[in-house]
């Protein structure tokens, strides 16, 4: 059986936690900033975790 790889795109925007959800980042916050309100733009800074139902797939992708 050969090894499993790691899925590249995947691994440079999503990142394991230590009870092994998968945390992302938010979407809206790269451009198009003046119209958006400072406290949509402070939430979009945090990260979120990925909903159950993606959860399988990105484990598959992100392995290790």
């Amino acid at each position: 059986m050969p090894k499993m790889k790691t899925k590249r795109a995947a691994a440079k925007r999503l990142k394991k936690t230590g009870t092994g959800k998968i945390k992302r980042h938010r979407n809206y916050h790269t451009h198009i900033l003046t119209k958006k309100t400072p406290k949509r733009k402070r939430n979009l800074r945090k990260a979120a975790l990925i909903s159950p139902a993606d959860m399988a797939q990105a484990l598959r992708m992100i392995p290790n």
